[in-house]
Formats: structure tokens, C-alpha cells, sequence
């Protein structure tokens, strides 16, 4: 017989049970994966998935995630508890909410929690997101005013009630969207992994047996904490400052950054960012602590597990009214375009601290919105594939290529999006050159060519950056290739906002290279000459 609850456990015991929370919520989302109706989802991993205990403090997340999903997340299940308490739950409840200032940011994640209950007492909760590529409005891009122009709002709802869907809630999203379909079936799809997550642990709660999970949080929380206070520890404390100039819409955004080093807990603030957009790409505060903190992460601490105990160690601040701490109504929906800048930002602030990091990368995902044109009658679609850059050099190693830092949101593939779409992507491949030269060049983007099937007009909304302010190199490292959307046989085309692509003509994608880290003459010879045979330089 396993030890009740009132009883501490060995350190054996909290590795077991860490180990074991971990395959449950590894479970849970890759029930999200293999039911998930959209594409990004499925193939592409822009999800979370996590367990909380009955106070809202996130204990275990999957390893399948996010960044801006799971630690925003982290935080807005507290949220949900402050409209639901715990005690005004039962089983069979789903809660749900899109609201950016309480979840991940914009309007097309959608965060579900669901309640577990032993001994008719709520002891846990899981919570899970999802990108559902249309939520009505303009739809996924860059070009709204204010959120009330981007999609449909949903606040902190029940999506079920004592296990029956709340229908009237679920016909007004339906009636709202431009695929019904597809945004039905991922409310379920993120009702059925929670339950999955669920039911694993009412059995190892059983098995074990436990009453409550308060203790065995408070053991993984305790120990996460005290394990990034001894890595903030050996820094030695500090302010550092540093800055990056984006595109933005329409005008260059400046990214300011102090990243001072405590003792045992590290505080970013972007006081001197620039001030908010008249456009879709403003930031709430919860995403630009998801993905702030998640840089600091990255170099400190690694190894700790991602929770409420490790993430208290960093805290992170901007003023309100710049457009990474943008208020209500603000326009929202393109909000990665700038916030997935942040982690470089702040790995410019740790290298000043000396801490290893690496050079600047692509950062933004490169995920444009393709679809049918307004007036078209047959063949409608909508798609949102996903397109990466290059990452920057690192210590003693050449930047990755065409990969997904700091989002971790994978390239969807070719066959995929042509099964979704009348489009044909007539070329993917390494684009030549792009990388920044350096000791350690940085890693390559790509070069994409899409054309419509039938040679039709279609369109594409656009949120690019990078275009006008390539990565940087670090330590004399060379930057990376800007960004470029161009016509094949016309002039190049915005970074931002929606445009048509005309009939017959085809669309040319070519994504950031990463910066290069020391200076070029120092590059071995035996390197170049690889990258000269495999015709990447």
C-alpha cells in the first residue's frame, strides 16, 4: 500500500510521480493531435497541453507545445478560476474562453479546462489549446483596428455543463465562422484529450492512493523553484540592457530591454518599447511574458521543468499602452508577429551578463493565411500553412535551417496543404545564401513558390517581419538574409496585410537566414568548402 496523503513523500516517490504526470499529460496532448480537425494542429503542433492543481498553479506540461501556448496558459487557468471557483464545478464541466488578455494572446487560441474530481472534491484541473485557423471577422492577419474587428469573443464560458454541451453557445460560434465544421470538431477534440488526461490520473491517484495532489504539487513547484534559484544564482547579479528594430505594419517598432539578475530570480522589463499599432499586431501582457520568459529559459535553467515554480522566478513587466502590454481593444490577431521577437531580445541581454547565446534568428514563424477571394463561388478554402526561417549561430554551432525558434511550430507539409487547397507549391528548398556568414554561420531560410491549381486569383494575408531588418550576427557574426514575398513576374510585395495574387501568376516566399556568430575569416576551411559542395553559400 502506497503512503496516503498526510504523509510526505521520498524523493524517489516525487520522481515516480513527476515522471508519471509527465506521460499523462504527454497523453493528453497527443489525444489532441490524432482528433484535432485543424491542420496546424495535427501536423504542425500549435497546441498546449498541461495539468494544474485545484489552485490554478500549473504542475507538468507536455512536451508537444508552444511556448506562447503553454506559459500563457500557465497563467490564464487562475483566470478561469476567479469567474469558476472550484466548489461552483462539477463533473462533466468544460470551460472555455478565446478572450486575448486572459489566454494566449489572439482570438483564434482557444483554451478549454476541465475539472477533475475525486471523492466529489475538484483536485485538479487540465487545461489545453488550440490554433482554429478562422474564428469569423476579417480573419487571421494583421490588418484589424481593434479586436471587435478580428473574430468572434468568447469570455470565460462553460462549453459543457455536467457533460452536455451547451448548444446555444456552440450555434452562435458555428454561425460565426467560416468553417463550422472544422472549428466544431476542435472544441471537442480539446473536450476529449482533458478527459483523456482526466481519466489517467484519477487512475494513478487510485493506484497510489491519493486523496488530494496539493502535496505532490507543492513538492514538484517547491523543488523547480529552488532548482532556478540556484542557476540564477551563478550569474552574478546585474542589469543588462538591449534593443531590436522589427518592421512592424507600417512603421519599424523598436523592442527595448533590462534584464536585471537577482540573487535567485530574474526580472525583464521592456520599459522604452515603442507604443501601440493602429494595426493587429499589439501584444497583451500574457504573451509577452510567456515568450519573454521562455527566452531566458532557454539558456537558464533548461533542464528544470516548466511550471508555477520555475516560471516564478522570472518575472515580467512592460508599460501599459506599448505594444507589448497592448489594452483592450486593441488589435491583436498577428500578436506573434512581434511577441516571438522577444526571446532573442532577451538572449541580447543575457550575452552582456555572459551567458552562451546564440545570434539573432528569423524568430517570427512565417504562417501566411491562403485563401479563395471573397467574390469567388466555387472552390472556397482557407489554409494557414507554416513557413520557417533560419535560426541564428550558436557556440560552436552553425544555426538549425529552416526551423521553428522560439514557437517550436513545425512546417506543415507540401502534401497536406495541397490536399487542403487548389494550390500547387511548385518549389520548396534551402535558400542559397541566406545564411549570415560568421565563424558559425547562421542557418538558411527558405524559398517557397505557390501557384493556384486552375490559375485562378487567390489571396494571401500576410504577417511577416523581417523584411527590412534582417537577424543579426553576434561577436562579429554577419546578419542573415532579409525576408522577401515578391510575384514571380511583378514587383515585391508588403509584409504585411492582405493582397491579392493575380490570376496566372505565382507567389514567392522567402524566409529570414539566422545572424552569424565571430567574425567570418575565422570559419574553418573545411567548413566552407561543405557548405559550398552542398550549394547552401
Amino acid at each position: 500500500m502506497r503512503k496516503p496523503q498526510d504523509i510526505s513523500f521520498s524523493s524517489v516517490d516525487i520522481q515516480i510521480l513527476w515522471n508519471r504526470l509527465l506521460a499523462i499529460v504527454e497523453e493528453q496532448a497527443q489525444t489532441l493531435i490524432r482528433t484535432s480537425f485543424s491542420p496546424t494542429v495535427r501536423e504542425a503542433g500549435d497546441l498546449s497541453a498541461g495539468v494544474f492543481d485545484a489552485h490554478g498553479r500549473m504542475i507538468a506540461q507536455a512536451v508537444t507545445g508552444t511556448p506562447g501556448h503553454v506559459n500563457a496558459m500557465a497563467a490564464s487557468v487562475k483566470e478561469f478560476l476567479k469567474v469558476f471557483p472550484t466548489d461552483e464545478l462539477a463533473p462533466g464541466d468544460v470551460l472555455v474562453t478565446n478572450d486575448p488578455w486572459k489566454g494566449t494572446g489572439h482570438l483564434n487560441d482557444f483554451t478549454v479546462v476541465t475539472p477533475v474530481f475525486q471523492n466529489d472534491s475538484c483536485v485538479a484541473l487540465f487545461a489545453a489549446t488550440t490554433h482554429i485557423a478562422d474564428v469569423g471577422g476579417l480573419g487571421f492577419g494583421a490588418d484589424g483596428r481593434s479586436v471587435y474587428e478580428e473574430g468572434l469573443n468568447i469570455p470565460i464560458s462553460r462549453l459543457f455543463r455536467k457533460g452536455r454541451v451547451d448548444e446555444t453557445l456552440m450555434r452562435l460560434i458555428r454561425a460565426n465562422v467560416r468553417d463550422p465544421i472544422v472549428a466544431e470538431g476542435d472544441f471537442y477534440s480539446l473536450a476529449a484529450c482533458n478527459d483523456a488526461g482526466a481519466k489517467r490520473l484519477s487512475a494513478l491517484m487510485s493506484e497510489w492512493p491519493l486523496e488530494r495532489l496539493d502535496n505532490v504539487a507543492d513538492a514538484i513547484i517547491d523543488l523547480s523553484r529552488a532548482g532556478m534559484a540556484q542557476r540564477i544564482g551563478v550569474i552574478g547579479n546585474g542589469a543588462y540592457e538591449h534593443a531590436m528594430r522589427i518592421d512592424g505594419y507600417d512603421a519599424p517598432i523598436d523592442l527595448v530591454c533590462t534584464v536585471t539578475i537577482g540573487d535567485d530570480i530574474i526580472d525583464i522589463d521592456f520599459a522604452g518599447t515603442s507604443g501601440t499599432s493602429a494595426r493587429g499586431v499589439n501584444v497583451p501582457l500574457t504573451y509577452t511574458q510567456a515568450y519573454a520568459s521562455f527566452g531566458a529559459r532557454c539558456v537558464i535553467g533548461g533542464d528544470i521543468p516548466n511550471n508555477a515554480g520555475s516560471l516564478a522566478a522570472i518575472r515580467v513587466s512592460a508599460p501599459e499602452g506599448c505594444i507589448l502590454n497592448a489594452p483592450p481593444p486593441s488589435a491583436v490577431s498577428a500578436r506573434h508577429a512581434v511577441g516571438q521577437m522577444l526571446p532573442d531580445v532577451v538572449l541580447g541581454c543575457l550575452a552582456k551578463a555572459g551567458v552562451e547565446t546564440p545570434a539573432e534568428g528569423a524568430s517570427c514563424i512565417f504562417n501566411p493565411v491562403l485563401m479563395s477571394v471573397e467574390h469567388a463561388v466555387e472552390d472556397r478554402f482557407v489554409i494557414n500553412p507554416i513557413f520557417n526561417g533560419g535560426t541564428g549561430a550558436r557556440q560552436g554551432k552553425d544555426g538549425l535551417s529552416t526551423t521553428a525558434f522560439p514557437s517550436g511550430v513545425r512546417t506543415t507539409s507540401t502534401e497536406i496543404n495541397e490536399a487542403e487547397a487548389p494550390l500547387i507549391f511548385w518549389r520548396r528548398e534551402f535558400r542559397q545564401g541566406s545564411a549570415g556568414r560568421g565563424e558559425y554561420r547562421g542557418g538558411l531560410g527558405q524559398s517557397i513558390e505557390i501557384a493556384h491549381a486552375s490559375g485562378q486569383p487567390f489571396a494571401i494575408s500576410k504577417m511577416f517581419d523581417r523584411t527590412g531588418h534582417p537577424p543579426r550576427g553576434r561577436d562579429g557574426g554577419e546578419a542573415g538574409a532579409p525576408a522577401t514575398i515578391r510575384l514571380k513576374d511583378g514587383p515585391p510585395l508588403n509584409g504585411m496585410g492582405r493582397e491579392t495574387v493575380p490570376a496566372g501568376s505565382r507567389l514567392i516566399i522567402e524566409t529570414p537566414g539566422g545572424g552569424g556568430l565571430g567574425p567570418p575569416a575565422a570559419r574553418d576551411a573545411a567548413r566552407v568548402a561543405e557548405d559550398d559542395r552542398n550549394e547552401l553559400i
